[in-house]
């Protein structure tokens, strides 16, 4: 389909992450509805680095319930906007996940971190320089996760001073999307569903000359492709634009 009159995606996001709302719908081409369903945790809702272990295992629990509660639409596809959700729970261990919330939706299912891998292979990039907004445990379980998927993960950086994930900024990930790069890189990666990035990705690959490709931007842009939507969206980077 290349002019949607009518898509719908269902999107599951932590109950305190308030950045995919918005940077989904800013993306999105007309005729794509996006609908969303909070997962939740008595873990605490916070985006503090402290705790976020926990809480991100925490919201696992939740996933049925809310993916159920957007069945009744009828999306083309549900999506579980959370990376470190896959992190944690390791790529050879995900499809069981996968499958519950295929399940539970009624529909074809996708997580963040598989929107990644799926970008990555149409970029034609093995070799990433991988930038985090994480504690190192979840840190070092997105290291493992991109090696276990086949990726070769050439340069680190964890953006330090994390108070709250959803307290940052543009700025900031565009800071350490330019900071973690390497010559030997095929693409950079900025990682996490709840730091800001949509508005920095085009003058990041402008600056860098390769590739940049994030959370969010894969998120949609393998939500459109499983949904049937091939349209081209400019602004935000050669992965969506169709590069």
């Amino acid at each position: 389909m290349t002019g949607p009159t009518s898509v719908r995606i269902g999107v599951l996001v932590p109950a305190g992450n308030p950045t995919v709302e918005p940077e989904l719908y800013r993306m999105a081409p007309p005729g794509v509805t996006l609908h969303f369903a909070r997962l939740e945790t008595l873990a605490g809702e916070s985006g503090a680095a402290e705790g976020m272990e926990r809480r991100t295992l925490a919201y696992l629990d939740s996933v049925p319930a809310a993916a159920r509660s957007l069945a009744s639409l009828r999306p083309a596809v549900v999506v579980l906007a959370h990376t470190a959700v896959s992190y944690l729970t390791g790529f050879a261990a995900e499809p069981p996940l996968l499958e519950r919330l295929a399940a539970a939706a009624g529909t074809r299912a996708l997580t963040a971190a598989r929107a990644i891998v799926a970008a990555l292979a149409h970029l034609g990039a093995r070799r990433l320089a991988l930038a985090t907004p994480y504690p190192d445990m979840i840190a070092a379980a997105g290291r493992r996760y991109w090696t276990a998927a086949g990726l070769e993960v050439v340069a680190h950086r964890q953006l330090e001073d994390v108070a709250n994930i959803y307290e940052e900024t543009e700025e900031r990930a565009y800071q350490i999307g330019r900071d973690v790069d390497a010559p030997s890189a095929d693409c950079v990666l900025i990682s996490g569903t709840g730091l800001p990035t949509v508005g920095i990705v085009e003058r990041l690959e402008r600056d860098l000359g390769k590739p940049v490709v994030t959370s969010q931007t894969a998120t949609l842009w393998q939500a459109l492709r499983m949904a049937g939507v091939n349209q081209p969206t400019s602004g935000f980077g050669r992965l969506l634009a169709g590069g």
